[in-house]
């Protein structure tokens, strides 16, 4: 149940994000901390999709820094 603060977001985007945080502590909650982001990562993916939730993986992204640009 969303809080009722004003935040600026639609109402349709407000329960998105709500479920998506609710997503990420239900993970912790059963993981607890000390794995690798990748282990989390699964199981967050895991949780949107019980959810209902649509998603993407992490995207490869080109990013310059100094003369160099990483990929990754």
């Amino acid at each position: 149940m969303p809080l009722n603060i004003e935040s600026g977001l639609s109402p349709e985007l407000e329960t998105l994000v709500y479920a998506v945080i609710g997503a990420a502590i239900e993970v912790h909650k059963h993981l607890g901390p000390g794995f690798l982001e990748n282990v989390y990562e699964v199981a967050l993916c895991y949780e949107l999709e019980l959810r209902g939730i649509k998603y993407e993986r992490q995207k490869a992204i080109k990013v310059a820094y100094k003369d160099i640009v990483i990929e990754g």
